[in-house]
């Protein structure tokens, strides 16, 4: 397969930044996206040029790192999916693929495709945790959480912090990211020692870092790659108002 790519290039944070374009051929359509510019970045050293760079790290869908914006939708064409669970057969052939990186103010562009979320960990390092007296971990079964319970907590701890749901919403807004960490925890007996001062922390650190508020889309159950609720959201704020 032959692609024509068009990819954000900006060397530093301070400097401008624009697109560039790029020819890549002989691409398998198994490939995944990211071994897609690997195999670039490949021809590009060969070339004396220097590679473009961008956020990878496990390539299997848990990590986060790898997201990007591709022809406008947060890691790409599929639902559920993250750029590196993307493959080449996704896309026609010949095609241009435009790839950029995650836009919010509060993600600085650090090189290329590369962006700084450390404001992301600053939400987590708030609230993210429980305290927990040290020595033998208890039973598991002596503490009964209904299915339904665990379900829901479930499906908010499958957040990876990839931050799409940040590039996808008009705003900016952190909501869903930031309400699925407070109610993973918070649905769970372990959690609820610290459930209001926890919300409390990471609402007003969400707000602090400059993300924007939300206006209820819902485009960020929608590119997000593991399909979280933005019921989360209505969960987060109940317990705001709560605190």
């Amino acid at each position: 397969m032959k692609f024509e790519l068009k990819i954000w290039r900006q060397p530093n944070p301070d400097a401008k930044g624009a697109f560039q374009k790029y020819s890549v051929k002989d691409i398998s359509p198994d490939m995944s996206f990211l071994e897609m510019l690997d195999t670039l970045n490949e021809e590009l050293i060969l070339k004396g040029d220097p590679p473009v760079a961008f956020d990878h790290d496990c390539r299997e869908g848990i990590c986060g790192q790898c997201g990007v914006v591709i022809n406008g939708r947060a890691h790409g064409p599929l639902d559920q999916t993250s750029t590196c669970q993307l493959h080449m057969r996704s896309f026609s052939e010949e095609k241009t693929i435009t790839i950029e990186p995650f836009r919010a103010a509060a993600f600085p562009v650090k090189k290329d495709l590369k962006v700084d979320r450390s404001a992301l960990d600053s939400i987590i390092a708030e609230g993210g945790f429980i305290s927990v007296e040290t020595g033998q971990a208890p039973e598991a079964n002596t503490i009964l959480i209904g299915s339904e319970q665990v379900e829901e907590a479930f499906d908010a701890a499958s957040c990876i912090g990839c931050g799409a749901c940040v590039a996808s919403c008009k705003n900016a807004s952190v909501a869903l990211f930031t309400a699925a960490k407070i109610s993973h925890l918070s649905k769970l007996p372990q959690g609820q020692l610290e459930r209001n001062s926890r919300t409390k922390r990471m609402v007003q650190a969400m707000d602090k870092m400059g993300f924007g508020s939300c206006s209820n889309t819902g485009a960020c159950e929608v590119e997000c790659p593991q399909g979280i609720s933005i019921s989360h959201i209505a969960h987060m704020n109940k317990l705001y108002f709560r605190s």
